[in-house]
C-alpha cells in the first residue's frame, strides 16, 4: 500500500509539473509574424502557449512574471550552424558549451549541418538525458565525387557523394534508418574566386535526390551559392538554399522560381562579414565565449574588389526578396571562422536590417520565416496558442531598436525558464563539458561481422588530409583463411607534403562519448604492411592526441603497444598510414584488442 501511494504520488507531482502555469504580462508581444506588435498576456501551460490576449484571464494557479517594458518574442532561430566546429582558430569546440551558448543567446531552434548518421542517436541521447540545448534539427549531408563539402578529410562516411539519379535515391534510402531531421546537399561548387572551382550537381541529379527525400518525409536544404545553382535548386524542388547568392545580382527569373516553388533562402551574411569591432567585442559575444577564446578574436577580412562586389551581391538579395513579397530566413554559418556560435543569429538579423528589412522584418526573419523553411511552423516559431512555449523575453523595444535584443531577461524551452546565470558559469569554466565516460569491452574488433560495423557496434571511418588534393583512400573487409577475415586498407597519398590516410575506429558510436580505458594496460592487434604507421589516440578536445608507433611487414605478426597512463575521455582509435607525396601504402588489420 505504501508503494503504491509512492507511485501514485509520484505521478501526481509529474502531472503538476506537466500542467505548471505561467502568465507574461504586461510585455508587448512581437508574434514572429511579422504583424504589428501589441501589448498582450501569454498564458503558458506545461510546455504550450495555452492564449495570447489583451484580455486573457490569468487564472489563481499561475506564477505571474511582471513583463512592463519588454518585449516577448518566439526563441530566435539559426538553421544552418556546425555545432561541432570552433570559430575561434586553435581552439577546440566544446560542444556542450557551444549548445549552452545557443540557449543562453535566446536561440531555442538550431540546425546543425556537420552531423553524419552515426552521431545522431548518441546527441540525441545525451540531450535527453539533460545536457542543455536548443532543439536541435540534425541532418546528413551529400555532395558530388570532387564537390565541395567532400574536401575536409572527413571521408565519404560523412559526406556522402552522389553523382547520378540512382546513387542519389539510394544515398537518401541509404540514411533513413538514423532519423535525420534534414538533409543537407552541397549543390554548388563555386570557390569564391579564392581558388579552384569544385564540381556541382545537375537537375536530374539533385531532383531525384529532393523527391526521395520529400517521398520519406525528410526536407532538403543546400549548399547553393551562384544564381544559375540557385535557379536549378529551386527547379529541382530544395526547400530551402542556406547560403547566400554572392557572384551575381538576384534577378526576375529567381524571384519567381523561389515563388512558385515555395523555396526558402537563409543567407548567412554573419559568415561572409568582415568581422570587425571598431568598438571591441559586443557584450553578448563576451558572454558566450569561454576564457580559452579571450583576446583571440575579433579578426578582420581582407576587404579586396571581389569580396566588396560579393557582398553587395549577398545584400542586394535580401532587399529584392523584400520588394517581391518573399521572406527571408536567418542562417549564419556558425562554427566557421569568427562566425561564432549563438552570437552569429544576433549579428544576422542586425545585417538583414542593414541590408533593407525592418527590424520587425529581420525578427521575423529568425522566428516565424524559419520555422516556416524547416517544416515547424506548425509547432513553434510564433506566438500563439498551441504553439511551444520556446520564448524570449528582452529589455525594451527591439522591434524598434535591435540592439535592445540583446539585452534578455529571460530565456523558455517548451515552457521551462532556462537558468542563465548558470549558463554563463558553465561556458565560461576553464573545464570541459562533464562527460561520463563509457565502458569499452576488450575486443574492439576481429572483423568477422558482415555488416562492416565492429565488434563494440561501431562504423570504422577514412579519414584524410583535406584540400582538394586529399589522399585517396579504400578500404575492405578480405579473407585471410576460410571463416578468418581481416581489413586490408589501400591508399595513396596527395601531391603534397604531409598527406595522409586514416581508418578510424570510433570507441563509441559517432566519436561523440568519451570511453574510459583506466582497466586496459595495451593495445594489442594483428597487422602486415610495408613500413611505418601510427596508432593515434583521439581524445577529447581539453586533451592533445597521442600517437604510439609501429612498425609492419609482409608477413602478419602481433603488436603490442603499452598504454602510457589510464587513458580516459578517449573517443577514436586512428590507423595512420602516411609517406612521401604521390606514394600508394597499404596495411591490413586483424584481431584488435585492449589488454588488461
Amino acid at each position: 500500500m505504501i508503494r503504491r501511494f509512492l507511485i501514485l504520488s509520484l505521478l501526481l507531482a509529474a502531472w503538476v509539473r506537466a500542467q505548471d502555469v505561467v502568465a507574461i504580462a504586461g510585455a508587448i508581444v512581437v508574434d514572429g509574424t511579422g504583424a504589428p506588435p501589441a501589448r498582450a498576456t501569454v498564458l503558458i501551460r506545461g510546455d504550450r502557449i495555452a492564449a495570447v490576449g489583451a484580455d486573457v484571464v490569468i487564472p489563481p494557479e499561475a506564477r505571474v512574471i511582471r513583463a512592463e517594458g519588454q518585449t516577448l518574442l518566439p526563441g530566435l532561430f539559426d538553421i544552418h550552424t556546425h555545432l561541432l566546429a570552433s570559430p575561434v582558430t586553435g581552439v577546440a569546440a566544446d560542444w556542450g558549451k557551444i549548445l549552452k551558448a545557443y540557449l543562453y543567446a535566446g536561440v531555442t531552434t538550431v540546425v546543425d549541418v556537420s552531423t553524419y548518421g552515426e552521431q545522431l542517436e548518441p546527441m540525441r541521447r545525451l540531450i535527453a538525458a539533460g545536457l542543455p540545448a536548443p532543439k536541435l534539427l540534425l541532418a546528413v549531408r551529400f555532395s558530388t565525387p570532387g564537390g565541395h563539402g567532400a574536401e575536409g578529410g572527413r571521408g565519404d562516411f560523412h559526406t556522402q557523394e552522389i553523382q547520378t539519379a540512382p546513387e542519389a535515391r539510394a544515398a537518401v534510402r541509404r540514411v533513413l534508418p538514423y532519423k535525420p531531421d534534414l538533409l543537407k546537399v552541397f549543390t554548388d561548387g563555386w570557390r569564391y574566386g579564392t581558388g579552384p572551382d569544385m564540381t556541382s550537381m545537375d537537375l536530374e541529379t539533385l531532383s531525384a535526390f529532393v523527391d526521395e527525400g520529400h517521398k520519406n518525409g525528410l526536407r532538403s536544404v543546400s549548399h547553393t551559392v551562384t544564381l544559375d545553382k540557385a535557379k536549378l535548386a529551386a527547379r529541382a524542388g530544395v526547400d530551402a538554399v542556406i547560403h547566400g547568392i554572392g557572384d551575381a545580382p538576384v534577378d526576375d527569373e529567381l524571384v519567381q522560381l523561389f515563388r512558385t516553388r515555395k523555396t526558402a533562402y537563409a543567407t548567412t551574411l554573419a559568415v561572409y562579414e568582415s568581422h570587425v569591432f571598431p568598438n571591441g567585442a559586443p557584450r553578448l559575444l563576451a558572454e558566450v565565449l569561454g576564457p580559452d577564446r579571450a583576446g583571440k578574436v575579433p579578426r578582420a577580412l581582407s576587404q579586396s574588389a571581389a569580396r566588396q562586389k560579393r557582398w553587395q551581391n549577398l545584400t542586394y538579395s535580401v532587399k529584392a526578396l523584400r520588394q517581391a513579397g518573399l521572406p527571408v530566413a536567418c542562417g549564419t554559418d556558425a562554427g566557421m571562422t569568427s562566425t561564432f556560435h549563438g552570437y552569429a543569429t544576433h549579428r544576422e538579423i542586425e545585417l538583414l536590417a542593414a541590408s533593407g528589412l525592418s527590424p520587425l522584418e529581420a525578427l521575423a526573419a529568425a522566428t516565424g520565416n524559419s520555422a516556416r523553411a524547416i517544416g515547424v511552423e506548425a509547432d513553434r516559431g510564433t506566438i500563439a496558442a498551441g504553439r511551444a512555449a520556446d520564448l524570449l523575453l528582452v529589455q525594451g523595444a527591439p522591434h524598434e531598436n535591435l540592439a535592445d535584443l540583446a539585452r534578455i531577461s529571460r530565456v523558455f524551452v517548451n515552457g521551462r525558464e532556462i537558468g542563465r546565470d548558470a549558463l554563463r558559469r558553465s561556458i565560461h569554466s576553464a573545464e570541459p563539458t562533464p562527460m561520463t565516460a563509457r565502458a569499452v569491452a576488450p575486443l574492439l574488433d576481429d572483423f568477422e561481422r558482415p555488416d562492416g560495423r565492429s565488434r563494440i557496434d561501431t562504423l570504422w571511418l577514412n579519414n584524410t588530409d583535406s584540400g582538394h588534393d586529399h589522399a585517396r583512400m579504400s578500404y575492405q573487409r578480405t579473407l585471410r583463411k576460410p571463416g578468418d577475415h581481416a581489413l586490408t586498407i589501400l591508399a595513396q597519398m596527395g601531391e603534397k607534403e604531409r598527406s595522409f590516410g586514416s581508418m578510424v575506429l570510433p570507441l563509441a558510436c559517432g566519436g561523440v562519448e568519451p570511453v574510459d580505458l583506466t582497466a586496459y594496460r595495451a593495445i594489442e592487434f594483428e597487422a602486415r604492411g610495408d613500413g611505418d604507421y601510427a596508432l593515434v589516440l583521439a581524445r577529447r578536445p581539453s586533451h592533445k592526441a597521442v600517437s604510439l608507433e609501429f612498425k609492419a611487414g609482409p608477413q602478419w605478426r602481433k603488436i603490442r603497444l603499452p598504454l602510457a597512463e589510464r587513458y580516459t575521455g578517449l573517443l577514436a582509435l586512428h590507423f595512420r598510414l602516411e609517406r612521401e607525396a604521390g606514394r600508394k601504402v597499404w596495411l591490413e588489420l586483424d584481431n584488435l584488442r585492449l589488454l588488461r
